[in-house]
């Protein structure tokens, strides 16, 4: 998942056919009640599809850049907190047709219009809105980019090596290693989408969205999402600048609410009145908000409050509870023998407290935590992986097996014939009208990597060239496997692919400069099989709203350049404004990046070099959370489906379990709201859940804008009890 949590679209029209079954005969003609009932593409048969060149207008390019910025505050805020990052492409599909909508009605009133708005530019602004917000997944600002930095090789006792955040080379990194992916897959857009027929849910969903926006009953449904789309931004932005009055010093305000109990908000069990994660936990299916509060409940409720009955054997017995020797040593602090490491404990009131050791030994719970969240992870992925390349390579093995030749990407297909339906006949010779050269894709595909493999080694010098080349050699074929499962299952193994490339290159350099060099490595392939699956569903999205390939892969381009710029931009003003910005305490713990960096570490030093409670831990781990995937995958669709998963149990092993209880009480209010009117609740939901979570993410540009020039709000709003405070602020200023 790695934060790639996908949101079941409900559609509320006639386009909502089986998003996810083949949609030969949801575009069949249908005979109910003896009146015959028209297919998509009949409904549009008397509107002219224009021209691929105009259907990229610079109004779309304009709507596009708003949107990316408040796309990419949204996804790095989220990036910098959970890591769970839900599908946008509704949003982006609902305030596209949105904004463009209303200005062009304004100009057709005043006489002025000169081209009316269509689905293919509606599918154009959302392409090219995900592929920038996209950037900021990808990039790894919460993850392998910032795992880089030396704050986060403090946090995990490593000598390894860092290289610190600079705007500059981090755009200069993103431009060379970002648009590889769209070239790579290019020249397969004909085999996946036509010869194969492949599924592509999110895309295809996506797409009946458009469609449906642009009839006259779609167009009413929309204006009135985004009608209550606006009201709940407004409540969302308003509450967070609420909030923010009450936040002056540490621990204090809403955020820091002991909802249930000082014991419990101890162990990070409270609702933190977040609307943004509100609005996730709508977003996100109920499994996956009902697993990340599982996996809550067994690290923070079960195994650390048992891990602290092992005084006097894991650590120091007879100790304060506030002593840094004790077992607030294992929540807080890492120390290491025969070295001295400067930590950063917590921040009271602008005030660094420091520990030093240069003799004594710990072994600490985020040690246990990250690397007890990275075994889950790894089983999850590695099972995941396996499973998506078995039905990857069977899927190709029945896809060959009935043909007497392999489908090339620019010759005809032979079943292109009137044994397709109406709408696939007319989407087909539109895909097939504006072809991308196959030798463009190539000589794309091999300048980028040229340059990218001459520039890296320069920005990155643990990294040396014939690592790039080894990658980029491997790379296409790994971007057609990802893209090809994503098809069949909706599901990118990006990370996946990335922790691959940590391994793979970590062990390769060794202790010269492994760490970075396995970080670095994991930001190249994620870039690339990312970007592949991205395209790929947009092209199905294309597809299906007769949107030409070239504004397509043009809009994918742009986006994505965007990106590059933006999210650095936009991560850069994150990183000035919090001073305490991935720090374990910090309102941006940034957990992933913690993850990644001790992902490269095992990748250089071997398992050898964890210790033997936790390896045996982690074993564990690794073991259930293959078995969890594996049960859930034999109780079938049905069964299944109340499995939890394991990659969102890893989340809150590291950062605690109150933003899984933001997230249930979205899934709360999803649910009753079903129960009392599902048609509504189906249509409106993800209006609601979009409002929450733009709101709640456009006030972090304010709020970071204030924290950069030193302004503090005025309040304090602390509710632990006199006495606890008091044991607090003791133990500060020891």
């Amino acid at each position: 998942m790695d934060g790639n949590a996908r949101d079941e679209d409900k559609l509320e029209n006639e386009f909502n056919n089986e998003a996810e079954g083949e949609h030969d005969d949801a575009n069949k003609n249908k005979e109910r009640g003896g009146e015959l009932e028209m297919s998509v593409e009949q409904m549009f048969e008397g509107r002219q599809v224009p021209s691929w060149r105009n259907q990229l207008t610079m109004r779309a390019l304009g709507v596009s850049f708003v949107l990316s910025v408040l796309f990419s505050f949204i996804v790095m805020k989220l990036n910098l907190t959970t890591g769970i990052i839900p599908s946008l492409n509704v949003s982006a599909g609902l305030l596209g047709f949105f904004f463009v909508k209303t200005w062009t009605k304004l100009l057709q009133k005043s006489g002025l219009l000169r081209q009316p708005f269509t689905r293919q530019e509606n599918t154009v602004i959302q392409t090219c809105v995900v592929a920038s917000s996209g950037i900021a997944f990808s990039g790894g600002f919460g993850s392998y980019l910032f795992g880089m930095s030396e704050r986060i090789a403090k946090q995990s006792g490593d000598d390894g090596g860092f290289k610190n955040p600079s705007l500059g080379w981090i755009i200069g990194f993103l431009f060379v290693v970002s648009f590889l992916g769209l070239f790579s897959v290019v020249p397969l857009r004909k085999i996946m989408i036509i010869d194969f027929k492949l599924t592509y849910p999110s895309g295809t969903a996506t797409a009946h969205l458009i469609n449906s926006f642009h009839t006259p009953q779609g167009a009413k449904l929309a204006k009135k999402q985004v009608k209550t789309l606006g009201k709940f931004f407004s409540f969302s932005f308003l509450w967070g600048f609420f909030q923010w009055f009450f936040t002056s010093g540490e621990d204090c305000g809403f955020a820091s609410f002991p909802t249930f109990g000082l014991e419990a908000y101890e162990n990070r069990f409270y609702f933190d009145f977040s609307s943004t994660y509100v609005g996730v936990g709508m977003i996100c299916p109920y499994i996956i908000n009902i697993s990340v509060l599982l996996g809550g409940i067994l690290s923070w409720g079960l195994m650390w409050p048992l891990i602290e009955k092992r005084e006097g054997d894991w650590y120091p017995a007879g100790l304060s509870p506030s002593n840094m020797h004790g077992i607030q040593g294992y929540k807080v602090t890492r120390l290491v023998s025969d070295k001295t490491i400067e930590t950063v404990v917590s921040r009271h009131r602008y005030i660094d407290i420091k520990i030093r050791s240069s003799s004594l030994t710990l072994l600490t719970f985020p040690q246990f935590q990250v690397f007890i969240a990275i075994a889950m992870i790894l089983g999850d992925g590695l099972y995941n992986f396996v499973k998506v390349l078995i039905k990857t390579l069977t899927g190709l093995f029945y896809q060959f097996r009935g043909r007497q030749t392999l489908p090339i990407a620019n010759q005809q297909s032979p079943d292109a014939s009137d044994k397709l339906s109406y709408d696939d006949q007319r989407r087909t010779e539109l895909f097939l009208k504006d072809r991308i050269p196959t030798w463009f894709s190539v000589a794309g595909y091999v300048t980028i990597a040229s340059i990218s493999t001459i520039v890296l080694p320069h920005i990155f010098h643990q990294l040396k060239w014939y690592y790039v080349l080894v990658i980029y050699i491997f790379a296409p074929t790994l971007a057609f496997c990802n893209a090809y499962g994503a098809g069949l299952t909706d599901w990118s193994l990006a990370s996946t692919y990335g922790k691959l490339a940590i391994f793979t290159i970590g062990a390769w350099a060794g202790q010269n400069g492994g760490v970075l060099a396995g970080l670095i490595a994991c930001g190249v392939m994620m870039n690339i099989v990312s970007t592949a699956s991205d395209l790929m569903q947009d092209f199905k999205t294309g597809y299906l709203t007769l949107t030409s390939p070239r504004s397509m892969f043009v809009s994918q381009v742009i986006g994505t350049a965007m990106g590059c710029i933006v999210s650095p931009c936009v991560f850069w003003l994150f990183y000035k404004a919090f001073d305490d910005l991935g720090l374990p305490e910090s309102r941006y713990p940034a957990p992933f990046a913690t993850v990644y960096r001790n992902m490269s570490i095992l990748g250089v030093q071997g398992f050898s070099s964890l210790p033997r409670e936790c390896l045996m831990l982690c074993y564990g781990f690794f073991g259930a959370a293959i078995l969890i995937n594996s049960t859930k995958d034999m109780l079938g669709k049905k069964w299944g489906a109340f499995v939890p998963l394991p990659m969102a149990m890893a989340i809150p092993f590291y950062l605690g379990s109150y933003f899984a209880i933001d997230m249930c009480v979205g899934s709360l209010i999803l649910f009753v709201w079903q129960k009392l009117n599902r048609e509504k609740a189906d249509a409106f939901s993800a209006a609601v859940a979009s409002g929450l979570i733009c709101g709640d993410g456009i006030w972090t540009l304010p709020s970071s804008i204030l924290a950069l020039f030193g302004v503090q709000p005025p309040i304090c709003m602390k509710f632990l009890s006199r006495g606890a405070n008091v044991r607090v602020d003791n133990f500060l200023t020891t």
